[in-house]
């Protein structure tokens, strides 16, 4: 059942009558999703430190927030990728979130603001979000970070991205990474499965956009490629320590589910929680719904304690969130 803050939410967006996303150039969309992500996030939280930095990527800098929280160094280190279907999103609207994350996770957290489709389609952003995390990986000591607890995080899009860079990081010679945060990741992106037809109309995401966002990410040549759809991964052993966190009103319901469940199959320690009522993108809305503030403050916890440096370094750092049953 819908919650009643969500429904409140979904109710004003669709007074503004707003028109659908491919209906406005891609600079408009972009403005649109960073103001309102802005304006539902609410005032943002104080926090010792907040400075742009430039990381050098695979076709140029790429530009970076960093946010460190009251404490004593070296922090725990994340590095987050924001959501908005590889196409839309962008660091100065998740300032607010990450500020209230980092204070409650004890974490510095690098917010990477990759490039985006149709511009630059799969998988420049991944190159991007790879080549950052390595970077963070050799240059922890820079940003008063410990290399060895070295997260990485993401939503929905952003989710996706942050678990292909753990894969490319356990199959390559890339850093090693001690704990996911997977926010609602898109894992497939299988549109046939079950909480597309229940929440795919009218809970603001949509299986239409999920459709529009895949068209402008990847061609069909590679739409089936591991690296865009981590959940068809020949093994997901080895992978670090995971929580997903799941809006139970959201057609990546399914998939994100499905993710948890593969790498627990796969050995991985996984735990993962389901916020019910909410709708996608409720992460970042902590201005606007109750559960928002709460998922951030959970989230904060089960990265202080999987990152504690006790816990890393006897490899005993599993998520400490207990696994909900699904909601449905």
């Amino acid at each position: 059942m819908l919650d009643p803050q969500a429904r409140s939410l979904l109710d004003f967006l669709a007074s503004l009558g707003r028109p659908p996303i491919w209906d406005v150039p891609i600079s408009v969309a972009r403005e649109g999703s960073t103001l309102m992500n802005v304006r539902f996030a609410g005032p943002p939280q104080p926090i010792a430190s907040v400075r742009d930095i430039e990381i050098p990527g695979p076709a140029g800098p790429i530009a970076a927030r960093v946010y460190t929280p009251e404490g004593t160094a070296p922090f725990p280190l994340l590095a987050y990728f924001h959501g908005g279907g590889f196409t839309i999103g962008s660091i100065e609207g998740y300032d607010a979130t990450l500020r209230a994350l980092a204070n409650a996770s004890g974490c510095v957290i690098a917010s990477i603001d990759y490039r985006l489709a149709p511009e630059h389609p799969f998988p420049a952003g991944l190159d991007d979000c790879y080549a950052a995390t390595t970077w963070l990986a050799e240059h922890a000591a820079s940003l008063d970070a410990d290399p060895a607890r070295l997260a990485v995080g993401g939503d929905s899009a952003g989710g996706n991205l942050a678990t292909v860079v753990a894969l490319l990081a356990r199959d390559g010679s890339g850093p090693k990474i001690a704990f996911q945060l997977l926010v609602y990741p898109t894992t497939d992106g299988d549109r046939t499965r079950e909480s597309y037809a229940k929440y795919g109309t009218g809970y603001l995401l949509t299986t239409e956009l999920c459709a529009w966002f895949t068209q402008q990410y990847v061609s069909p040549a590679v739409a089936d490629d591991v690296r865009h759809r981590p959940l068809n991964a020949a093994s997901l052993a080895g992978l670090p320590p995971t929580h997903v966190l799941i809006a139970e009103c959201d057609p990546l319901y399914d998939e994100a589910l499905a993710y948890a469940r593969a790498l627990e199959a796969a050995g991985v320690p996984t735990t993962f929680a389901v916020y019910p009522g909410m709708i996608h993108g409720f992460f970042n809305y902590s201005g606007m719904l109750d559960q928002s503030r709460t998922a951030v403050a959970d989230a904060g916890a089960i990265l202080r304690e999987a990152l504690d440096p006790t816990k890393v370094r006897s490899g005993t750092n599993g998520s400490a969130s207990p696994t909900q049953s699904p909601t449905r």
